[in-house]
């Protein structure tokens, strides 16, 4: 009996450290929205029926192998069946299973309500950084990982927010229901915000929806959760949301800067691009957009990407290379940069990699050179 007792205490107390371990770092994170919330209570109380459940059967299982076994003299029992027994093991766990069933139906159901939304964003996953496109507002940006190389290849010390932290954060107001439409344009992709309780497929050539009202203004971070090939760990996701207030000062800047990058654009198709300034451009868009495939030096990936440096398409024709740069090639992993980057950031980026390296073409790419439809 003593080592029964043993037992019992033991899974008892894994049922009520469960319990017990609701901050804890191993379990479900409890978020900061009302559904987010829900998700976790419902986690923790079918959990702990679970473990009672398991608690009860094992407990039993154990009683009757210690104090029936055969060397204490116990005998079976000898019966065909029982009735009232299969009844009571059909019927309970049929109510608990009901039990059970109710409120995550009605949890998964309003987690599907998409309606009424006040603001909708588009989230597009692409190789490998995601785009948000603020519907209502017409005007959208790219966010990629901030996380220096130098962090990445071991060279400096990791950050706090090491692979978790962005350029440009998706930005939200908070007590707002944002709709969220997500897809991709290359590969399988999936956003997933922990905190949020919002993790949802991203697929090329359709359009799945998900939702979500933050209660608390804050900074909240996830990834993309699916093996979406060689980058796929680069991929992070960073919403910042905001009071009301602070959203709409943020949202006026943001659309006072998108005209003012028109007006500049308009600017630059009548300027002309020294190879000083097409360089330094270049090499700083080249890092951030361009290194992660063909690596910093250009050498490429072998069987992957191909190198740049002193490739047939760096030292070709220059109508090619713009082309590839701008409207990518379809069928491999290179994008179109068209809409990712300002028509100055492409001319500086393929003078640089026509430049870089050794290649030393000498040509200086200009902005009407790149879109000859804007002048």
């Amino acid at each position: 009996m003593q080592k029964i007792i043993i037992i019992i205490a033991a899974m008892s107390t894994v049922v009520f450290t469960g319990a017990a371990l609701g901050t804890s770092s191993v379990n479900l994170t409890q978020g900061v929205t009302d559904i987010s919330q829900r998700v976790y209570d419902l986690h923790m109380v079918i959990l702990t029926i679970c473990a009672i459940i398991g608690l009860v059967v094992f407990g039993a299982m154990l009683y009757a192998i210690i104090n029936h076994r055969k060397s204490k003299g116990a005998t079976a029992a000898q019966f065909h069946e029982s009735t009232k027994v299969e009844v009571l093991w059909t019927v309970i766990p049929f109510f608990i299973l009901i039990g059970m069933a109710i409120p995550a139906t009605t949890t998964l159901i309003e987690m599907e309500d998409n309606s009424a939304a006040d603001i909708t964003i588009k989230i597009t996953g692409s190789q490998w950084k995601w785009h948000y496109q603020y519907f209502e507002h017409d005007f959208g940006f790219y966010s990629l990982l901030a996380t220096p190389q130098e962090q990445i290849q071991n060279v400096s010390t990791k950050g706090e927010n090491y692979l978790l932290e962005v350029d440009k954060p998706l930005v939200i107001p908070t007590n707002k229901k944002i709709r969220f439409l997500i897809t991709a344009d290359d590969v399988i992709h999936s956003w997933w915000v922990p905190a949020f309780a919002v993790k949802q497929d991203a697929n090329p050539g359709f359009i799945n929806e998900a939702w979500t009202r933050v209660n608390e203004p804050g900074i909240y971070r996830g990834q993309c959760a699916e093996l979406c090939g060689k980058d796929h760990g680069f991929m992070p996701v960073v919403v910042r949301a905001l009071p009301q207030e602070e959203y709409d000062a943020w949202l006026s800047a943001q659309l006072q800067h998108v005209a003012k990058e028109k007006q500049e654009e308009q600017q630059a198709l009548a300027s002309t691009l020294t190879m000083e300034e097409s360089m330094a451009l270049g090499e700083k868009t080249y890092i951030a957009r361009c290194a992660a495939c063909h690596q910093v030096g250009g050498e490429g990936i072998a069987g992957a990407f191909p190198k740049i440096k002193g490739s047939p398409i760096a030292l070709g024709d220059v109508g090619a290379h713009i082309d590839v740069v701008v409207n990518g090639k379809p069928g491999t992993a290179m994008q179109a940069f068209a809409n990712q980057l300002s028509a100055k950031e492409l001319a500086a980026v393929i003078t640089y990699e026509r430049n870089a390296w050794g290649n030393n073409t000498g040509d200086i790419v200009q902005v009407s050179d790149v879109k000859p439809e804007a002048k």
